[in-house]
């Protein structure tokens, strides 16, 4: 079995697992870094969405041999107690509902505002168009990032 040497939250890991397992796994199973969620396995849900090199990306659709030197961040690494500009805005703003899918908006809506400071709202709806929602806080998660936004600026 290949022997990988993966950058997670800042710390170096090393995993052997075979080469076509997805990135999702090895977190949740071999890391125990259970915020990234499995949703539908296809990448087409984002509640399994991390940062590689700062780009959010669907971690279930990501083979670990696909990583190289890439670093990896999850939601645990986002910020040590939970206090990026993002997650407090989700928040105030009272986003999340059963929560299932948030650690994937709240990564989704970092990389956005990391590369488009002040997105409007239709750079918000596509950026995060693809990250689903089942109890529809699709307003709330709009006014928690320009929220966010604006802290950040």
């Amino acid at each position: 079995m290949p022997s990988y040497s993966l950058r997670v939250n800042g710390q170096v890991h090393q995993v052997d697992v075979d080469e076509d397992t997805p990135v999702l796994w090895v977190l949740r199973d071999h890391l125990q870094l259970t915020g990234t969620k499995f949703g539908c396995g296809i990448g087409q849900c984002g509640a399994c969405t991390i940062h590689l090199d700062g780009l959010a990306m669907r971690s279930c659709s990501v083979p670990v041999s696909a990583v190289k030197s890439q670093d990896i961040t999850t939601i645990e690494g986002l910020s040590e107690k939970g206090t990026h500009p993002v997650q407090k805005a989700w928040l105030e703003h009272d986003v999340p509902q059963c929560g299932y899918c948030q650690a994937g908006q709240i990564m989704n809506a970092a990389a956005l505002l990391a590369d488009t400071p002040n997105p409007t709202d239709e750079e918000i709806a596509a950026r995060m168009n693809g990250n689903l929602c089942r109890c529809g806080t699709y307003t709330r998660i709009q006014k928690a990032i320009k929220s966010a936004a604006e802290q950040m600026s």
